[in-house]
């Protein structure tokens, strides 16, 4: 008897069971932290599933797996008003400030009302709200000011953990996720590795490049690294009924969103404690970055009727764990020739010292006058701190272990590289030494060639440090011009360099001709001349003619400007060097003017604006930060008060942050401080 005909599967059904079978595992993988098939396997089934989209692009649907590769690069971001504020949470730094939260709350609710909490670990990542309407993924924003955000939807979709729909047969009319997107560990190294490869700078920690990632306007790039999510809380929601964080964290997981397993349910204040210090050192065995614990108040009555301050809810605070030291001895110091010829103490340490799951081998001391106020002598046991658990440095000296055979630290009066003299400089209060071989020494023009090159000023990718030092050391560039002239041949002399990776470099070159001037001023590395200063110089002056042409006090009437900065570009333009490099860049056809900015119809945007910066910017100085305050209006402050008008937030901020947030002052961050002046 013949065996009969298995029956045919229409492109449809098999597309829709591709699908089910794709979330399903998707939901193990993310949500429910396990597989029951391999990789290979998984990708057999998407590669399955787009190959059949391909023949059948009618079977392609806006929630399709294969949708989260990214589609087209979109302009640019559109504003996300949050109907609900995204609130930040108030830091707290030791047991006491838990005890005193607890007491707060037990006394607002009175002393009878039982009090749950609920201890979350602190995700080191990027807030994001995700807005699901009947069901479907309507828009991913980031937290922004906390009232507006940007709609990064086009970027979320590539994050496999988080749905494009939510799971269940009847999902709310609107839900609002609100959580963390990360990047693990494991995928920053291997990103690291690739940008090692290529050449490039490698990136500093996971949290800035997944917030990097989160802004590129292309979501095909986004997905080439590959960012994750957790859940943790809801903003608007229409069409469900939830009571407390435990139901909130029952239905976000029955909708599809991972949730943090290592979330504990507390009774008191004790418990809390106990489950903080718990996780102390745990925390680094995990594959992702925590920079302490979120304790909340369980239900939502309580939360309620405890209510809120001008910027933060009072049933919820922060605990942050202390920057982890370290202790270990001073074997040894080399110096670090810097851009303008100033030298940099790095300690070498002996033993090396573990922190924060890294080996820290040597760390920056400053300065010399650093040296001389802390007294460090080699051989000294020294406490190293990573600062914002990034960079390492050194933060005290315990002198009631020495010896006597400790030695003082003596700076060279020759240049480590070119032997150049070596002068003291004084600047203020503080002082240090560089080498005066300005024009000749190699090492100062490899860090002049990484600073060109930086991703604020001509952007050249694959022409970091360790390509600037092989570039000068092998002679191919002996000014920045040379940059313009390398060819592939001679890239593919240096170590490290093959077909794929030279050409890259020298696309990224090419590129980089189109930048403008107010790009190409900083990257010259005029002294007192950062990115902030050449966009007000260039508004001025619109052309490298005019500036070259410019009188002293033409440059010190720009505003901000003064006779000191326009002292420093005149000397820069009437020196043989500056001179040969302006006649070289336009042989080279570098673009040496600037598109003019409308005038802003209302006048200067921050006049009236009291500004207080705390931590450190991506494109300002700390004279350019002030400068640029000033030259749009405002008035830069150094300390938070009431009349402040903004806090302009940075990486690894002081205790000004915590004053602003007390006091309700508005944060804003570097993006949106140069979105109102008009820098973007």
């Amino acid at each position: 008897m013949a065996k009969a005909a298995a029956p045919t599967v229409s492109p449809a059904d098999r597309a829709a069971e591709l699908r089910t079978q794709i979330d399903h595992h998707n939901h193990l993988y993310y949500v429910e932290a396990r597989t029951e098939i391999s990789d290979r396997d998984f990708d057999r089934l998407l590669q399955e599933l787009t190959d059949l989209e391909k023949k059948h692009p009618e079977l392609v649907t806006p929630e399709s797996p294969t949708q989260r590769v990214g589609g087209a690069p979109i302009p640019g971001f559109e504003k996300v008003t949050h109907k609900v504020s995204m609130l930040s949470i108030e830091n707290s730094y030791d047991e006491a400030d838990l005890r005193k939260f607890d007491a707060d709350v037990r006394k607002a609710l009175g002393a009878k009302a039982p009090v749950e909490y609920v201890v979350e670990l602190k995700i080191d990542g990027v807030s994001m709200s995700l807005t699901y309407e009947d069901g479907k993924l309507a828009v991913g924003a980031t937290r922004g000011s906390g009232g507006v955000g940007d709609n990064v939807t086009h970027n979320i979709k590539t994050i496999s953990a988080i749905p494009l729909k939510l799971d269940g047969p009847n999902p709310p009319k609107v839900f609002e996720a609100r959580g963390e997107v990360y990047m693990t560990k494991t995928e920053f190294a291997r990103i690291n590795k690739e940008e090692v490869r290529k050449k490039a700078e490698p990136h500093k920690n996971p949290r800035n490049l997944t917030a990097g990632t989160l802004k590129l306007l292309d979501p095909k790039e986004s997905a080439k690294r590959k960012m994750t999510f957790f859940a943790y809380g809801s903003g608007v929601v229409d069409g469900v009924a939830i009571k407390s964080q435990v139901e909130l964290t029952t239905a976000l997981k029955s909708f599809g969103f991972p949730v943090n397993p290592h979330t504990k349910v507390c009774a008191t204040i004790d418990e809390v404690i106990a489950y903080c210090a718990e996780w102390k050192d745990k925390r680094k065995t995990l594959d992702y970055e925590t920079d302490g614990m979120v304790i909340k108040v369980n239900d939502f009555a309580q939360r309620e009727k405890l209510g809120y301050t001008a910027k933060v809810p009072r049933w919820a605070k922060a605990y942050k764990y202390e920057a982890e030291q370290g202790v270990t001895k001073l074997g040894a110091v080399v110096f670090h020739i810097g851009k303008f010829g100033e030298l940099t103490p790095v300690a070498t340490f002996d033993p090396p010292v573990d922190l924060s799951g890294s080996t820290i081998t040597h760390a920056s001391m400053h300065n010399a006058s650093w040296v001389a106020e802390k007294d460090v002598r080699i051989g000294d046991t020294v406490v190293i701190e990573k600062k914002g658990e990034i960079i390492p440095q050194v933060v005290d000296v315990i002198k009631t272990d020495r010896t006597g055979t400790e030695k003082v630290i003596v700076w060279p009066d020759k240049c480590p590289k070119c032997g150049g003299p070596v002068e003291k400089e004084e600047t203020g209060t503080s002082y240090n030494f560089i080498c005066a071989n300005t024009g000749v020494c190699p090492a100062q023009l490899a860090k002049r060639i990484e600073g060109f090159a930086r991703r604020t000023r001509m952007d050249i990718r694959g022409l970091g440090r360790e390509v600037s030092i092989q570039l000068v050391d092998s002679e191919l560039v002996k000014s920045v011009t040379d940059i313009y002239r390398l060819t592939k041949k001679q890239l593919l002399t240096l170590e490290g360099f093959a077909e794929l990776s030279a050409q890259n470099l020298l696309d990224g070159i090419a590129a980089s001709k189109d930048r403008g001037l107010a790009r190409l001023l900083p990257a010259l590395t005029i002294y007192m001349v950062g990115e902030a200063m050449a966009e007000v110089l260039v508004e001025e002056f619109p052309s490298i003619d005019l500036i070259v042409a410019a009188k002293p006090e033409e440059l010190a009437r720009v505003k901000g400007f003064g006779p000191k900065r326009a002292q420093f570009v005149r000397e820069y333009f009437d020196s043989e060097a500056g001179r040969k490099v302006v006649a070289e860049l336009k042989e080279l056809g570098i673009k040496l003017t600037h598109d003019k900015k409308a005038a802003p119809a209302g006048g200067l945007p921050l006049a009236g604006k009291t500004i207080v910066v705390t931590g450190t910017l991506v494109n300002y100085d700390r004279i350019g930060i002030e400068q640029a305050i000033k030259d749009h209006g405002g008035k830069p402050s150094g300390s938070v008060s009431k009349k402040t008008d903004f806090l302009l937030l940075g990486a690894d901020p002081g205790s000004k942050l915590d004053k602003a947030k007390a006091l309700g002052v508005k944060i804003i961050d570097e993006d949106e401080f140069r979105k109102i002046i008009g820098a973007v």
